[in-house]
């Protein structure tokens, strides 16, 4: 057994991943924790744009319904983004391909963006929740989609991609 294997990582990469560890591997040596402590961080900072552009609308257009489809939109790219660049290198550290990663990423959120707008709307419009509450409780479901999404596509790499 490697010191690497005893210390809680494994040798085989999530997903078929290739390439040097990222930082909090190193730190960490167990890619789901690294995964989970960047998912905080993301979700901190992506929440932080969530209630940022919630506030705005609220001033900009204030008791219109429709805003929460636009805090919504605009939360998901701003997120999205910085999400994109924390996990490729703080946690995957692939290497290469990264339109394609930048790609199967976002068809990643694409899925959780879809039932974000499906479930959170519901939840203020019809059901009186107030949507930083609603969107609060949404983003576990966006954890667990993002965890396996992340880990088995948007970052895969096969044998033949890595060893170029």
């Amino acid at each position: 057994m490697t010191n690497e294997q005893q210390a809680g990582g494994s040798d085989e990469a999530v997903g078929g991943m290739q390439g040097p560890d990222g930082p909090l591997l190193k730190l960490f040596r167990n890619r789901a924790f690294a995964f989970l402590v960047v998912g905080g961080i993301n979700t901190g900072i992506g929440f932080v744009w969530f209630i940022a552009f919630s506030m705005l609308f609220r001033h900009l257009a204030p008791g219109a319904a429709w805003t929460v489809f636009v805090v919504i939109a605009c939360a998901q790219v701003t997120s999205t983004i910085s999400a994109f660049f924390l996990y490729r290198h703080l946690v995957f550290r692939v290497r290469g391909h990264f339109w394609l990663d930048f790609f199967r990423f976002q068809l990643v959120y694409l899925g959780s963006f879809l039932l974000n707008m499906l479930v959170v709307p519901p939840l203020k419009l019809w059901l009186g929740w107030d949507e930083i509450v609603a969107q609060f409780v949404f983003t576990f479901v966006i954890a667990v989609i993002s965890w396996f999404g992340h880990s088995q596509f948007s970052f895969r790499r096969s044998g033949k991609e890595s060893s170029s």
